[in-house]
């Protein structure tokens, strides 16, 4: 009769204990959040434009002080195509419940095709990030994000460029 009592005492507190941390967890930070948008490059270099697609996943590993984030982006321009994947390295900031600000630098490889001929380069490049929340909980929102370019390639072209789009939270 003494175990089942200690049995059913240590059944509960680990019970309880799954409840309280489930509690404690609804107000985290997302696991990763999906940047999906639109992304503008003007060369600052041959004064060139281009638009195109882009997406991204962020995870913060480490809470108000580092946050991860991969993309991909094509752009495409009147006679070249260039793919960029990047991987930023974020400083986050909590303006407000609804907006934060952060401000990023990473690497990034590009491949391009201009005029036919084809090239793959590395790039650094630099972020600020603004990130537009619906509401409190950080589910839905959106962002605007600034960057410069400088590619370590043949003409080490530098760009400057925005994009923009939702924000989709995955909990």
């Amino acid at each position: 009769m003494k175990a089942a009592k200690f049995t059913l005492m240590v059944f509960l507190f680990f019970c309880c204990g799954n409840a309280f941390a489930q509690s404690a967890d609804a107000d985290k930070e997302p696991a990763l959040v999906i940047e999906l948008g639109g992304a503008a490059s003007r060369s600052l270099t041959d004064a060139e434009s281009s638009f195109g697609p882009t997406v991204a996943v962020e995870v913060t590993p480490i809470e108000n002080w580092l946050e991860l984030e991969a993309g991909v982006t094509p752009l495409f321009s009147r006679h070249s195509t260039e793919w960029s994947t990047d991987l930023l390295f974020k400083k986050p900031w909590t303006l407000s419940k609804k907006v934060e600000f952060m401000v990023g630098v990473g690497p990034e490889w590009i491949h391009s095709n201009r005029f036919g001929a084809t090239a793959n380069s590395v790039s650094g490049e630099a972020v600020g990030d603004f990130m537009f929340w619906h509401s409190a909980k950080h589910r839905f929102g959106w962002y605007l994000e600034p960057s410069y370019d400088y590619n370590f390639g043949r003409g080490h072209e530098k760009s400057v460029g925005i994009s923009g789009g939702l924000l989709i939270a995955i909990p």
